[in-house]
């Protein structure tokens, strides 16, 4: 499937924002955490050598009053691809994101900003001409789990895929299992987790005193993501500590049972649970509500989904991930979900009775 990821990015909204609006206890930490992820990576780049996606940074103030020091950037960077991220320095403000335009066009969507330039600062980030590979994992004590896609990295997050799914994988500290196989993914894992792999203990104990960090066979607990591209090579992205805390006790498997009788998919929450289907496509949203007896049936939620996902018995989605936005909010709601299933709004009907079985990872009807 084919999108317009730049116009995904103007309607999808961060992690930080779905917590917000599922009314989550951690919402504000969760936005302090996700605008200060640069600020954690850079510490990582300082103790251990990791590679990340280092930004020019400046005050609004500095871009809106074009100071020798922003306009000397512009001059060098201004025909460059760039991610531009306005982060908040008071709490309770939106974070606002564009990408994928040169730095001269995304000035002009920063000047269609109603922001108050004294309380933002802007990140400009270097945008490749083309994505590799992106990871979306996390390492808690039982290893480490997550995907990999070939291409860019809103597939993970937002669940929707360019050309070709996405590949699970585990790695239990002795060696990575992939559904399905795939030679160059291993590879590129097993690149990735090295990076995080800390053996040195003065190292540990410094990032423990700077960052808190958490280490699991010496590895770096939490949450991560990565790109990689030819221009820039290995970047991560993302080192998230309260979601590796929400994920500490996480696990995957990879052997689910492959029977033409039901639908397969992958565990956003665990849980079973026997339900009538409702087919919600995004232009119903708004017009129906959805008992506890009911099981939402869609292609992909979005953050309009989230009163449905939160009433629901159940979720199965046709796309998505297990470490999607979506996913990890169906966790948090404690809603048993099955993700990346192909075809659930095509085999089910409204009012089938179903049994989600997100434990084994499948979905079957019933009558």
């Amino acid at each position: 499937m084919k999108m317009d990821l730049t116009k995904l990015y103007k309607t999808q909204i961060s992690l930080s924002e779905w917590f917000e609006k599922s009314g989550h206890s951690l919402t504000k930490e969760m936005r302090v955490e996700d605008n200060e992820k640069r600020e954690r990576l850079k510490i990582l780049n300082n103790v251990i050598g990791l590679p990340f996606d280092k930004p020019f940074q400046f005050s609004a103030l500095e871009i809106a009053n074009k100071t020798e020091n922003f306009s000397k950037f512009l001059e060098e960077h201004g025909s460059e691809l760039c991610a531009l991220r306005l982060i908040p320095i008071q709490d309770g403000l939106p974070k606002l994101r564009m990408r994928g335009h040169s730095v001269n066009d995304v000035l002009k969507w920063f000047e269609e900003q109603k922001i108050d330039l004294d309380k933002y600062r802007a990140d400009f980030v270097q945008h490749p001409e083309k994505t590799t590979w992106s990871t979306i994992f996390i390492v808690n004590e039982k290893g480490i789990f997550g995907e990999i896609v070939r291409g860019s990295h809103a597939q993970l997050t937002q669940g929707y895929y360019e050309l070709e799914k996405p590949i699970t994988f585990f790695f239990d500290f002795k060696e990575v299992k992939l559904q399905p196989e795939d030679k160059e993914a291993t590879a590129h894992i097993l690149d990735i987790i090295s990076r995080i792999k800390v053996d040195n203990e003065i190292k540990q104990a410094e990032l423990l005193k700077q960052l808190d960090s958490k280490f699991y066979n010496n590895y770096i607990g939490g949450y991560f993501e990565t790109t990689s591209s030819d221009e820039f090579g290995l970047w991560f992205i993302d080192y998230n500590r309260i979601l590796g805390d929400l994920y500490s006790n996480y696990s995957i498997k990879l052997d689910y049972y492959e029977d033409k009788s039901r639908i397969s998919g992958l565990t956003g929450f665990s849980g079973k649970f026997i339900g009538k289907a409702r087919i919600v496509k995004s232009e119903d949203i708004g017009k129906i509500n959805l008992s506890k007896e009911d099981i939402l049936v869609c292609e992909m939620t979005s953050p309009e989904y989230v009163n449905l996902m939160k009433n629901a018995g159940a979720i199965v989605t046709d796309l998505g991930g297990i470490l999607s936005h979506a996913a990890i909010i169906a966790r948090e709601f404690k809603v048993p979900c099955l993700v990346g299933t192909g075809k659930a709004t095509k085999e089910f009907s409204n009012g089938d009775l179903i049994e989600v079985d997100a434990e084994n990872g499948f979905a079957r009807k019933i009558s």
